[in-house]
């Protein structure tokens, strides 16, 4: 029996709701049609984070569900405030990340007259999210919330889109909060174990490929010591590096765009795949290319295997972390069997010639007469870093120099748009430094990517972040212009951009700005920016022709073709 409650509005249960799950922060652009959850959050625990675009409150509430586990809350208006949230609906669904969508509505005795901003909110969402549902009943917000809350981190993680009419969230009810109701973690039987190490055992050239959300603890490194031992290299999807360190003698690299041929190579000549919370998805195997003759076993919690492509020889229902705590039963030389350590070791050594970086500007090769080269800069970074920061990452070419050369040791330590999406990086940095405030938060991304949602930064200096974000700057879409070049040389079209002075910007915000031409002035203006008490940016020009290599072009070379 549920204890008594005092007659509260829909509104305001909703918000008491959210608290009794834990959530600290909503982002939030305010709308007229959920004003009574708005008044909810005026006297609540919750943070309530204003944005400045619904695109952007979007993906910070993506952000905050990837690091943290916990999906992630946004609040926009009705119509084209849920519009502009559509990205990170899309985003969360390809990434499979934990994200709740409340959308205010029309009143109920409005619908279906073409009110003011009306829209089919089913007929949007509904392809695009793993459930979409409208509160029409007041005594039910809280169950409904509570409901939300559980679909978007169960199973296969994705958004949920919740529509709130703005007449019944203002009716009363004396329905107390609904609790938290925790999501079901299967763990692998012991046969299934047993299975997997015969499988391993037998196999000359296995391979592990680790990814997607949900390593918040330890497990990543659990998970990289097994392989270590048993003599299998681990490989990371894209975008998701973050989920093993970048150490020891099983790291061997990352799979997907601006990957290195090498790496790519070991990961096709695989006899065994093992998924873990990842699949064979289209950019991890180059376009459904690579690694789909090898015998594969299948570890996650969607048991449909949404986005996997190709055989399916063994299939283990469980999150990364429960995987991990199994394979603490296996006797690692069981599943090493007769296996040397020379296919691990020369997986190993062509991921570590392809993130070999020049941290000195002087060294030959850099490109003084190009702008700042960008191979030296990012090797500084990765120094100044040391591994322990949270990079977020926009969409284009110019992330690649950061995937390549900056290491990843720390747990949910990376944000990045698995679905390609740009704009996420300056409003994940956002987040990142407000839900972490210990860490440091550092967006990368290109010219045009930053301005898609540059605005947030009013968001950052309003609520305490200090994201430090690094803007790359040729005035042209890169990667677009990449692909022109391959199809239709000699003929850029629609891919030029006039830029203002990103720093000289940063500082009307009141953060710190830096404005670099040359590779020498790199390391100081970023040393200033680390130092800086509050949002930074460091806008690093390089010309127009130099560009990133296209996506499966980068040669193990450590240096990047400028």
């Amino acid at each position: 029996m549920s204890p008594p409650t005092t007659c509260s509005s829909a509104g305001h249960l909703i918000v008491r709701t959210l608290e009794a799950h834990g959530v600290r922060r909503v982002y939030a652009v305010p709308g007229e049609s959920y004003l009574d959850v708005l008044d909810g959050l005026h006297d609540s625990s919750i943070e309530t984070v204003v944005c400045r675009q619904e695109g952007g409150a979007g993906f910070m509430a993506l952000a905050e569900g990837r690091l943290t586990g916990l999906p992630g809350v946004a609040m926009v208006t009705r119509g084209p405030g849920a519009a502009n949230a559509m990205i990170a609906i899309h985003t969360a669904w390809q990434d499979a990340t934990p994200l709740v969508l409340f959308v205010g509505l029309v009143p109920v005795h409005d619908r279906e007259r073409e009110a003011f901003q009306e829209f089919s909110l089913t007929g949007w969402f509904g392809s695009t999210a793993k459930r979409v549902m409208t509160i029409d009943d007041a005594d039910r917000a809280g169950e409904l919330t509570a409901e939300a809350m559980r679909i978007a981190a169960a199973g296969r993680p994705g958004p949920v889109v919740v529509g709130l009419p703005e007449d019944v969230l203002v009716h009363l009810t004396e329905a107390a909060p609904s609790q938290p109701v925790a999501a079901p973690s299967p763990q692998p039987a012991p046969a299934e174990i047993a299975t997997l190490v015969e499988r391993l055992a037998r196999a000359e050239r296995p391979a592990i490929v680790a990814g997607g959300d949900g390593w918040h603890g330890g497990e990543g490194r659990r998970l990289l010591d097994f392989a270590a031992a048993v003599s299998v290299p681990v490989f990371c999807d894209w975008r998701a590096y973050d989920a093993v360190p970048h150490e020891g003698p099983a790291w061997a690299g990352w799979l997907g765009y601006g990957r290195a041929d090498a790496v790519a190579a070991g990961y096709a000549e695989a006899d065994l795949l093992v998924f873990v919370g990842c699949s064979r998805s289209d950019v991890l195997s180059d376009g459904y290319t690579l690694g789909f003759e090898a015998e594969t076993v299948l570890v996650s919690l969607d048991p449909e295997a949404t986005q996997h492509a190709g055989r399916i020889d063994q299939q283990i229902l469980a999150a990364p972390a429960g995987f991990a705590a199994a394979l603490a039963a296996v006797d690692p030389a069981a599943a090493r069997g007769s296996r040397a350590d020379g296919w691990m070791r020369d997986r190993a050594e062509a991921q570590a010639r392809f993130a070999a970086h020049r941290a000195d500007a002087s060294v030959p090769g850099a490109a003084a007469d190009a702008g700042v080269d960008l191979g030296v800069a990012f090797g500084q970074l990765d120094d100044r870093l040391d591994g322990r920061a949270i990079l977020t990452f926009g969409a284009g070419n110019a992330t690649i120099w950061a995937h390549r050369f900056v290491r990843h040791l720390e747990t949910a330590s990376l944000v990045g748009a698995r679905n390609g999406a740009m704009g996420l990086a300056v409003p994940a940095a956002v987040a990142a430094s407000l839900a972490f405030p210990e860490r440091r938060a550092v967006a990368v991304c290109g010219d045009g990517d930053f301005l898609m949602n540059g605005q947030e930064l009013a968001t950052a200096v309003a609520h305490g972040g200090k994201p430090l974000v690094i803007v790359v700057d040729n005035g042209i879409y890169g990667t677009i212009v990449q692909h022109q070049e391959k199809h239709y040389p000699g003929r850029p079209s629609g891919t030029r951009m006039a830029n203002p002075d990103f720093a000289a910007w940063m500082a009307s915000f009141g953060g710190h700005g830096e404005r670099v031409e040359t590779t020498e002035e790199f390391a100081p203006a970023l040393d200033r920016a680390l130092a800086a008490d509050g949002p930074a940016l460091v806008h690093v020009l390089i010309g127009d022709e130099v560009m990133p290599p296209a996506p499966g072009e980068i040669a193990a070379d450590p240096t990047p073709a400028n």
